[in-house]
């Protein structure tokens, strides 16, 4: 009986408990109001992305007007409607010697949305290279002998990318294929497809490492070979005398097959 009693109160425990506890009922005429307040204040509900880019509250800001891309200053990009975070992209790429020449470098970069660019296109204008300017020379350029100012000729290379070429070129001794221009920390697809059309290689531009007579100070800087492996190649002459071919290398345990072919036109054994 104890058992039914209980029961039963649990099962009619549902119903008691809305005889004395009334559901409120929705204002919908407040909500409808607050609807109204958020729209009048600009607020739509879209993502940044959606609204073309620009912060919150700054599309009302945003003025547009004629402009050069090159070294325009952050400041009127923002004013332009870009945010914070999309000049900052903007700018890593000048830094790393990142320039624009036509309207479809100010495309490719990857932190603008394609309304950002269908908004600005119009208004964009990069001068003509002309007497009065730097020309980018259309003479091919060789990669072995060209100083630092010469390489800034080249489309899409700056100063500070000059520079790092011509450091790499000197760890190497020179290139021997175009395509190691992409081992350089920067050099992206799309910046490789610019140069090596502007570049070339002329025979003899490689120097050539004794391999009998280099030391571990010799080969410290050489990009292709850690420290284990220079040491290897060393310790391995001392004890078996000097290298009569390359392809004797190869008995240097650590020195595997993508190793070696890398480093075979740089390497002599007299």
């Amino acid at each position: 009986m104890i058992l039914v009693v209980l029961i039963s109160a649990v099962l009619a425990a549902p119903y008691v408990y809305r005889q004395f506890h009334k559901d409120s009922v929705l204002n919908l005429k407040g909500f409808n109001s607050a609807i109204a307040q958020l729209k009048k204040a600009g607020v739509t509900g879209k993502s940044i992305e959606e609204e073309g880019g620009t912060e919150p509250g700054r599309r009302s800001s945003v003025v547009l007007f004629a402009f050069n891309p090159n070294n325009l200053p952050a400041a009127q990009w923002q004013k332009l409607g870009l945010t914070a975070r999309q000049v900052k992209g903007i700018k890593n790429y000048e830094a790393k010697g990142g320039r624009f020449y036509t309207k479809a470098d100010v495309k490719k970069m990857y932190t603008l949305t394609p309304q950002d660019y269908e908004r600005l296109e119009p208004y964009i204008q990069i001068p003509q290279s002309n007497g009065s300017t730097t020309v980018k020379s259309s003479k091919h350029i060789n990669l072995n002998t060209a100083d630092s100012a010469s390489l800034t000729q080249l489309k899409g290379i700056g100063p500070a990318f000059a520079r790092r070429i011509v450091q790499y070129r000197k760890r190497l001794g020179g290139f021997h294929n175009k395509r190691q221009l992409k081992e350089i920390f920067g050099m992206d697809d799309m910046r490789y497809a610019d140069v090596q059309g502007q570049v070339i290689l002329k025979p003899g531009g490689v120097k050539r490492l004794n391999i009998n007579k280099a030391e571990f100070e010799d080969l410290k800087n050489f990009p292709y070979l850690n420290y284990k492996q220079m040491n290897a190649i060393v310790q391995y002459r001392k004890q078996h005398g000097d290298y009569e071919s390359f392809d004797e290398l190869s008995n240097v345990a650590i020195l595997d097959d993508a190793v070696l072919k890398k480093i075979k036109p740089y390497i002599t054994v007299k």
